[in-house]
């Protein structure tokens, strides 16, 4: 049975006073003070950020606009980004550069596009142009398979295994039950090839039990999916319902539960499902009560918080934080500190830079890209 435990505490938090998200300032932590610095602003509800080889930053907005900031200021929309369904809780979404960006400018992304039927979460390939203004051979790699009218649970984060091979996460569009038909990919985590093709070591690659590109199934609606680096497992985080937000491990062929067991109720506060557990169905890593409605998950593995290494990070939308879950050697999560609460806004997406700093997004009209560095100590 894997250790479980909802945090009901309030974890510890530590600040020099509030700082303003129109200036770079200190923030003290449990660990290491950390510097915030607004990189730019002016973003319509930014759902992804990667940065660029350059030191350039590469942002989705969920309208469907994605553009570059380097040095502070925001570039015209790039063009030929396919027209989104910006609706609800849809638009273009996630952004993930290819392992050899630098020489083939590949790129991937997810939006949710609509068709007669309503919409569904979708992902692309494309290669930037060298001048930056445009995306070209955009290239449709995967499309859910059942489009409604339903605006909410797209999931729709995207994973780079170190085979190259993709890992994208779709949400139950709102629709419990399809989370656990195996012949319908909302409610599951897809792992396909980079053209769209079906790798090797699907669970179900010949179309049998489950759809080719299932690769595991009972999940809500995961936002949050990340391999750790240093053994290459990987790890969701997704959105509960009034409680029960969930870490998960997502391995072949395996569900996770949704809706039929739940850490959480509905919003009106009725019991969801069967209960907390049931042979055959996984448990979570660990869930939260109450929610904090979880954007995005990274792995910290960087150079500039040693003190970090191996815990997660995970953006929240409800309290406007980012959580850090600490982990002992055997990986147990045991402890949870919450940063940053109600400083910034909604936090969308958080990534590791390739120096160890946090590139964040901020999901507001006037969303912002934030990056958090390690301050320098005062002399005397």
């Amino acid at each position: 049975m894997k250790r479980i435990s909802a945090f009901h505490f309030a974890a510890a938090l530590i600040f020099a006073g509030a700082v303003s998200a129109d200036a770079a300032g200190t923030v003290n932590t449990q660990g290491p003070a950390v510097r915030v610095e607004k990189l730019a602003d002016g973003l319509e509800h930014p759902w992804a950020v990667e940065a660029l080889p350059d030191g350039a930053y590469l942002v989705t907005e969920r309208p469907g606009r994605l553009r570059i900031i380097r040095n502070g200021k925001l570039s015209d929309p790039i063009g030929n980004v396919p027209k989104v369904s910006a609706r609800g809780q849809g638009g273009l979404m996630d952004l993930a550069l290819a392992p050899d960006f630098a020489t083939s400018r590949k790129l991937y992304f997810t939006a949710a596009m609509a068709d007669r039927q309503g919409s569904g979460t979708k992902a692309f390939s494309a290669t930037l142009s060298k001048d930056e203004k445009t995306l070209e051979t955009v290239t449709p790699i995967f499309t859910m398979r059942r489009f409604t009218s339903s605006n909410i649970h797209y999931g729709s984060r995207i994973a780079i295994s170190g085979d190259g091979s993709l890992f994208i996460s779709v949400g139950d569009r709102g629709d419990r039950k399809r989370s656990q038909d195996w012949q319908d990919n909302a409610g599951s985590i897809i792992h396909i090839n980079p053209d769209g093709s079906i790798p090797a070591d699907n669970p179900f690659k010949d179309g049998g039990r489950g759809l080719p590109e299932i690769w595991s199934k009972g999940h809500r609606n995961p936002q949050g999916i990340a391999f750790d680096a240093k053994d290459g497992k990987l790890y969701t985080v997704e959105h509960g319902a009034r409680g029960g937000d969930e870490i998960n491990q997502p391995e072949a062929g395996k569900n996770y539960g949704w809706p039929i067991i739940t850490y959480g109720r509905d919003y009106s506060g009725a019991e969801i499902g069967e209960g907390t557990a049931k042979e055959g169905l996984e448990q979570p890593l660990q869930y939260w009560d109450p929610s904090i409605a979880p954007g995005a998950l990274a792995v910290y593995r960087g150079a500039m918080f040693p003190e970090w290494d191996g815990d997660f990070l995970v953006a929240a939308l409800k309290f406007q934080l980012l959580s850090r879950m600490q982990r002992d050697e055997s990986g147990a999560f045991v402890a949870e500190e919450r940063m940053f609460k109600g400083e910034y806004g909604r936090i969308r997406d958080v990534v590791v830079a390739p120096d160890g700093a946090l590139l964040m997004v901020t999901d507001e009209n006037n969303g912002a890209l934030l990056r958090i560095s390690r301050a320098q100590a005062r002399n005397g």
